[in-house]
């Protein structure tokens, strides 16, 4: 019985022990819980993808189309899916990644009209 009460104190002091005010420590800094990024919102966001099931960036590209042609919003739409980077004299795009490279808006919006519209229609589930 002297037995049971021994291994029982150690243990009841030892997770009294265990709750302290202190944060855990490894070595001699304290332990850092890692949080998940936030995300960042944008002006102009294409359109929502249902949970669970990523869009993918053709479909996010002709989502864009749903914005009047030549505005500023289509632009930022397509920005925010590709952002821009611009070099000096980009020659032509061969495909839809490379119309981020143009630094004049026009051109680039242009480049990306084109190859938002030459994509087939994808069918709605």
């Amino acid at each position: 019985m002297r037995m049971i009460l021994a291994v029982a104190a150690v243990l009841y002091s030892a997770s009294a022990f265990a709750q302290t005010d202190k944060p855990p420590m490894v070595g001699d800094k304290p332990l850092v819980q890692v949080q998940a990024k936030g995300t960042k919102e944008t002006a102009a966001k294409p359109a929502a993808a249902p949970k669970g099931k990523p869009q993918s960036i053709a479909a996010r590209l002709q989502a864009c189309l749903d914005l009047d042609d030549g505005t500023k919003d289509r632009l930022n739409c397509y920005d925010a899916i590709i952002p821009p980077t611009p070099k000096p004299k980009p020659a032509k795009a061969k495909g839809y990644a490379d119309c981020r490279f143009f630094k004049e808006e026009d051109e680039r919006l242009a480049c990306f009209n084109g190859f938002a519209e030459s994509i087939p229609k994808l069918p709605k589930t």
